[in-house]
């Protein structure tokens, strides 16, 4: 028997379905880690502002990368808590479709943020005489332009082709916030939708997966070059922190992606999880990552928490002194 359908106007997310008792719980981690990657990052942003010394278009793309992590766990964390925490489990249709539409912008504005970060690293360490000419302040502007301008493109027809659709008269969501599962409950075909989806994944992965091996290839080609080990060694220590970064991004998503395919319908509260930690996680070990290396913005995150001690961070090591008066 046919299911009766209509276009619904709004959804009911249960959460982490099969943890529902543990909702107050898990609710404590994920505040922790929205309210840190939201001071952290603004601190970030404004020691680059204020910092002469940090006025460089490395930072300033860590900046970009900041502004993008905050905006990405705030596109999610605070309807995650509203269920968590008050059991807010309705969203409207189109406040679902605009979360889908802003998660997936972000996500593909941090990877062009990325490699125009890895091709910072290369110009500075390859051909550094032309780095200044090379990136120059404009340039940075027309890279974060062109990066959020193709995100938002890409990810438009998603949330158009969404509303087009005809719904059964289920409404519930097995999630904590609005992925594609508005579109399972779909009564109309949706393969030229998975379709773009995939085509959308796969160009990112091309588009920017290439570029950042392409960079590093010729950074390691360049280093190892050179005839001082105390060069090499600092010429790998300036990428250091961005590989890290890289790999926090990257990984998550693939864990992620494989869970969503290999898993049980059953057992989707672990992709649920994995999906959420993607989400969260890796805006706040980019914070730890470029607080450890960068010595002006160390100080400033690790200084409010320990009142009248030193930190000296160095390139090879971190040597902490802590003098109580």
């Amino acid at each position: 028997m046919d299911a009766t359908h209509y276009h619904i106007s709004s959804f009911f997310l249960i959460g982490i379905p099969g943890l529902q008792d543990f909702h107050c719980w898990i609710g404590i981690p994920v505040f922790l880690l929205f309210v840190l990657t939201l001071l952290g990052n603004s601190v970030i942003i404004v020691t680059v502002k204020l910092e002469p010394g940090l006025q460089q278009p490395m930072y300033f793309f860590l900046c970009m990368l900041a502004v993008n992590d905050m905006a990405l766990a705030s596109s999610t964390a605070p309807k995650m808590l509203g269920i968590l925490w008050f059991d807010a489990h309705r969203i409207d249709f189109n406040i679902c479709l605009t979360q889908l539409y802003f998660i997936y912008t972000f996500c593909i504005i941090e990877s062009a943020i990325l490699v125009a970060m890895a091709f910072d690293r290369c110009v500075a360490i390859c051909i550094p005489l032309c780095y200044t000419t090379i990136l120059s302040i404009p340039m940075v502007v027309k890279i974060g332009l062109v990066d959020i301008i193709r995100a938002i493109f890409m990810v438009l027809p998603h949330p158009v082709f969404i509303s087009k659709l005809q719904y059964y008269t289920k409404y519930v969501i097995n999630d904590a916030y609005c992925e594609h599962m508005a579109v399972r409950l779909a009564r109309t075909s949706i393969f030229i939708y998975r379709v773009y989806g995939i085509s959308v994944a796969l160009s990112v992965m091309i588009l920017d997966l290439g570029p950042i091996a392409t960079s590093y290839i010729k950074i390691l080609q360049a280093v190892f070059r050179l005839s001082s080990q105390s060069t090499i060694s600092k010429s790998m220590g300036t990428c250091a922190t961005h590989v890290c970064t890289i790999l926090v991004c990257y990984i998550p998503a693939l864990f992620s992606f494989l869970i969503h395919c290999i898993v049980k319908k059953e057992s989707r509260s672990m992709h649920i999880i994995f999906a959420t930690l993607y989400l969260l996680v890796p805006p706040t070990v980019n914070i730890l990552a470029y607080g450890i290396k960068t010595k002006h913005i160390g100080n400033q995150v690790v200084g409010p928490f320990f009142s009248n001690k030193k930190i000296s961070i160095s390139n090879k090591k971190i040597s902490i002194y802590i003098y109580i008066f």
